[in-house]
């Protein structure tokens, strides 16, 4: 009996090992759910690093130069000496016009005894009044030249100040340009030395007109919101993919567009204590231009390339089977890409595990693990670990 039995007990068991068999055969997917939320519109633009100032040393003064007194590529600070022409011409200068005015001096000490003798004797009726008017005039022109004669004493000194030529500004002296023996000339087109203030530094950047008209648009349909001028942040990223650890400020965005390439220059400011950054320097900027309040991104390995070029993603409907959404995408920040079109929130977008389903199958969804991990900032993690 029993051995008659055993066909349909064995029937019995065959729906249930199928039912097994196609579970097993579900593959594990990794997914994300797709939650809208604010994120910051980042772009990254080309740059170049610029000194915020320099100055090129001219002599003030000519003259032979007798001594430089920098090191070449060192730091100076402003009213350092740099370069010294030979004074000697110019101290007896300062002496020849200092006798100038002792004479101009003893010059006026005598017109103004005459003038007081003549206006005695021309109170008394002793004196005409034309003798009178002359040693007044005399006296004026004998205090003119004595202020001359300052003047020129002045002039003198100042020339000797300007034969030891100084640094006009702080900054990083460059190669020296002149050595001792030298001639220089006063106000000549060729410069000493080269001076650049590195901190802080610029960093001078582009972007599109179309970008900024874009921008502007969508503050004022209010796809995006304004981010307040003292709180917008804009870093650097080197040669390297390395991020600059310090941020910087923007300073300003050119009024005008540049007619051959139909950009505007815009400026940003950076601390540069360490003389990391150096002129010329190309770097990419990333600058916060507003903020999406309902932004929807996804990571970057979950957008997928169809054969026409276009971007789809594969999404696990609410029966577990996988369809494919076309989507439109916008930029890619920091491993994050935004979608405009074709995701809603609540979506379940694939993220690891293409290779084992195609589209249509039924699939066994999984949370992605980093999706939560890539979503907190490096500043949460510090601190969660220092409460750890």
């Amino acid at each position: 009996m029993l051995a008659a039995m055993a066909p349909l007990l064995g029937g019995c068991d065959e729906p249930n090992a199928a039912a097994a068999a196609a579970q097993a055969s579900e593959p594990d997917v990794s997914v994300v759910t797709v939650k809208p939320q604010p994120r910051a519109m980042v772009r990254e633009l080309p740059g170049r690093i610029a000194p915020t100032r320099v100055s090129e040393v001219r002599p003030r003064v000519s003259g032979i130069v007798v001594e430089r007194s920098f090191n070449q590529g060192s730091e100076v600070k402003a009213g350092d000496p740099l370069y010294r022409i030979d004074p000697r011409p110019f101290e007896v200068e300062v002496q020849s016009t200092e006798a100038a005015l002792a004479r101009a001096k003893a010059a006026l000490e005598q017109a103004s005894l005459q003038a007081r003798r003549v206006a005695t004797l021309f109170s008394q009726r002793a004196m005409p009044e034309a003798e009178n008017e002359k040693a007044i005039a005399a006296l004026r022109q004998a205090e003119a030249d004595v202020e001359g004669r300052k003047a020129d004493v002045a002039r003198a000194r100042l020339n000797l100040d300007y034969a030891t030529i100084r640094a006009p500004i702080d900054g990083i002296v460059g190669a020296a340009l002149v050595s001792e023996g030298a001639l220089v000339v006063q106000n000549e087109a060729a410069s000493l030395a080269t001076i650049q203030q590195l901190d802080p530094i610029y960093a001078d950047f582009t972007q599109s007109v179309t970008e900024l008209n874009q921008l502007r648009r969508a503050f004022e349909s209010g796809d995006l919101d304004r981010i307040a001028p003292d709180a917008m942040k804009v870093r650097l990223a080197l040669d390297n993919n390395a991020v600059y650890p310090l941020p910087g400020k923007l300073l300003f965005s050119d009024a005008r567009v540049d007619a051959h390439t139909g950009q505007v220059t815009l400026r940003g400011e950076f601390p540069n204590p360490k003389r990391e950054l150096l002129p010329g320097m190309y770097v990419r900027v990333q600058i916060e231009q507003g903020i999406d309040t309902d932004a929807i991104a996804v990571p970057q390995q979950a957008i997928q390339r169809n054969v026409g070029g276009g971007s789809e993603v594969f999404v696990v409907r609410d029966d577990n089977h996988v369809a494919v959404q076309s989507v439109r995408t916008g930029s890619l920040q920091d491993g994050q890409w935004f979608v405009s079109e074709g995701l809603k929130a609540g979506d379940k977008v694939v993220v690891e595990g293409f290779q084992k389903f195609a589209a249509g199958d039924k699939v066994k969804p999984q949370a992605w693990a980093e999706a939560a991990d890539a979503s907190v900032s490096p500043d949460a993690k510090q601190t969660a670990q220092a409460q750890q």
